[in-house]
C-alpha cells in the first residue's frame, strides 16, 4: 500500500516534533539497529555484568577490556564474550596471575596499556571504569576511529553543589587545583572534580557522540558497598530499627539492573546528551523505602524514627552517619531531589523498590558465603608465602551503617531522652 502525501507530512512533522523535543533536552537519537558490537571498559565489577547480561539478552556481541584482578575474587558469568586485557593506564600492563598463562605472571610479557583495543572496531563503548582524565583521554582518543558512539558512567558528584532542590543537568560542575592528581583524596574529595574532567575528555574525543550518564546511588543485587543492602538486612534480622531522620525526607537511587538495561537503550538508539540517572519516576520518600524493608521481613521489625538533629547532636550525623539516607538540610539540601527529565525522556525507566529489596535479599546470602570464601583464601596464600596475612575486616558483617551494638546504645539513649518504652 503506498503512503499518502498527506501521511506522509504526517509523519514527517511526528518525527520533527521528536527531534525538536529532544534537543530541547539536550540529547539526540540516530537510527536504532538490530545488532550492535559494544565495548565496555570494565564489565566485571556491580554494573558491568548487569550491563553484559542485558546485551547478550538483546542480541547483541559484547567485548570487556580490563586488568583480569577482579575474576580471581568475583568470577565473571558469562562465556560467550570476548575479553581484552590491558590497563586503562596506558603505561602499566595488565594484572592477569589466573595462572591459564604462565607468561602472564611476568609484567613484561602481560598485555600493556591499551593495545589489545588497537586494530579492532565497534559501534559503541560503555565507558564504567574511568576515573582519571588522563585514563579517559588515553582510551577515548584511541577509540574515536573505532566506534561511532561512547557513554561514560560519570556520577552525581560531578556537580559542585548539593545545596539547590530540583537542580538539572545544567548546574554548574566541580572543579580541583590540579587537574592532573591521580589520587582521589583522603576523603574521596577529588572524585567528583576528577569525573567531570573525564566527561570532558570522553566528549572531546567524541563530539556530539558521548552520552554522560550521571548515576546517583546504584543499588540492588551485587552492590559491594551494602549501602542500601543494609536497610533490607537490617530488617530482615528482625527487631527494632532506628529509622534516622523523617518519613518524608526525598530519597533518590537506581536499581544497578534498571541503569544496565537503560545504557544498553542509549546504544541500540544511538542517544547521546547528558543525563541523571536516578529514581523513581516520581519523587520517593524515605519512608516509602524503608517501609518496603519492613514489609519484606515479614514482621519481624518495626521503625523507631530518630530526628536528625538528636543524631548530629549524639555523634551520629553527617553525610554518612547512614547508608543512603542523607539529612536534607543546608548544603545536602537538594542531594536528592534531581532532576531526571531527561533521562526519563530517553526511556529511562524504574522497578518498584519492593523488587530491589526482595532481589538484594535473595542475593546477600550467597555474598556473605563469597566473602567469607575469599578472606580466608587470602589468609591462607599469605601464610603458605610466609607473609602477614592481610588486615581484613568481619567477611560476615554489613560493610555500612552502624553496628548492631551503636544501634542499640542509640536507640537506648533515644528512649531515655523521650521517655519512650
Amino acid at each position: 500500500m503506498s503512503t499518502s502525501r498527506r501521511e506522509f507530512l504526517g509523519q514527517s512533522l511526528a518525527a520533527a516534533a521528536v527531534s525538536v523535543a529532544a534537543a530541547s533536552l539536550g540529547l539526540s537519537c540516530r537510527t536504532q539497529n538490530a545488532k550492535k558490537r559494544i565495548l565496555i571498559l570494565g564489565g566485571t565489577g556491580f554494573l558491568g555484568p548487569k550491563t553484559v547480561e542485558v546485551a547478550l539478552a538483546r542480541g547483541h556481541q559484547v567485548t570487556i577490556f580490563n586488568r583480569g584482578k577482579r575474576e580471581k575474587t568475583l568470577p565473571f558469568p558469562y562465556q560467550n564474550v570476548e575479553h581484552l586485557y590491558g590497563n586503562r593506564d596506558p603505561l602499566l600492563p595488565a594484572d592477569d596471575e589466573r595462572g591459564r598463562d604462565k607468561e602472564l605472571l611476568h609484567p613484561e610479557s602481560r598485555p600493556k596499556g591499551l593495545e589489545q583495543l588497537q586494530g579492532k572496531t565497534w559501534d559503541a563503548v560503555i565507558d564504567n571504569s574511568g576515573y582519571y582524565p588522563r585514563h579517559v583521554k588515553a582510551s577515548a582518543e584511541l577509540l574515536a576511529p573505532a566506534a561511532s558512539h561512547y557513554i561514560f558512567i560519570s556520577t552525581i558528584s560531578a556537580y559542585a553543589s548539593n545545596k539547590t532542590v530540583g537542580a538539572d543537568e545544567t548546574a554548574p560542575l566541580a572543579t580541583i587545583a590540579d587537574p592532573t592528581v591521580e589520587t582521589m583524596g583522603a576523603n574521596s574529595e577529588n572524585y567528583g572534580a576528577l569525573k567531570a574532567l573525564c566527561e570532558k575528555a570522553a566528549e572531546a574525543a567524541f563530539p556530539g557522540s558521548t552520552a554522560i550518564v550521571r548515576p546517583g546511588y546504584i543499588v540492588g543485587p551485587g552492590d559491594p558497598t551494602d549501602r542500601f543492602t543494609y536497610w533490607p538486612v537490617r530488617a530482615s534480622r528482625g527487631g527494632e530499627v532506628l529509622a534516622p531522620g523523617a518519613p518524608e525526607d526525598p530519597i533518590e537511587w537506581i536499581d544497578v539492573r534498571d541503569l544496565a538495561a537503560w545504557l544498553v537503550k542509549l546504544v541500540e538508539d544511538g542517544t547521546s546528551g547528558t543525563f541523571n540517572a536516578l529514581g523513581p519516576d516520581r519523587p520517593a520518600t524515605w519512608g516509602g523505602v524503608l517501609d518496603a524493608c519492613v514489609a519484606a521481613a515479614e514482621g519481624k521489625a518495626s521503625l523507631t524514627w530518630v530526628p536528625s538533629e538528636w543524631l548530629e547532636k549524639n555523634g551520629q550525623g553527617g553525610e554518612d552517619a547512614f547508608p543512603i539516607w542523607v539529612p536534607p538540610t543546608g548544603d545536602f539540601a537538594g542531594f536528592h531531589t534531581w532532576s531526571n527529565a531527561r533521562a526519563l525522556k530517553a526511556g529511562l525507566t524504574f522497578r518498584p523498590v519492593a523488587d530491589t529489596v526482595a532481589a538484594t535479599l535473595a542475593w546477600y546470602p550467597s555474598e556473605i558465603e563469597r566473602r567469607v570464601r575469599v578472606t580466608k583464601e587470602l589468609k591462607d596464600a599469605a601464610k603458605a608465602k610466609g607473609t602477614e596475612p592481610p588486615q581484613l575486616a568481619n567477611p560476615g558483617a554489613l560493610r555500612a551503617g552502624p553496628s548492631p551494638e551503636r544501634e542499640a546504645e542509640l536507640l537506648a539513649k533515644w528512649k531515655a531522652a523521650t521517655g519512650g518504652d
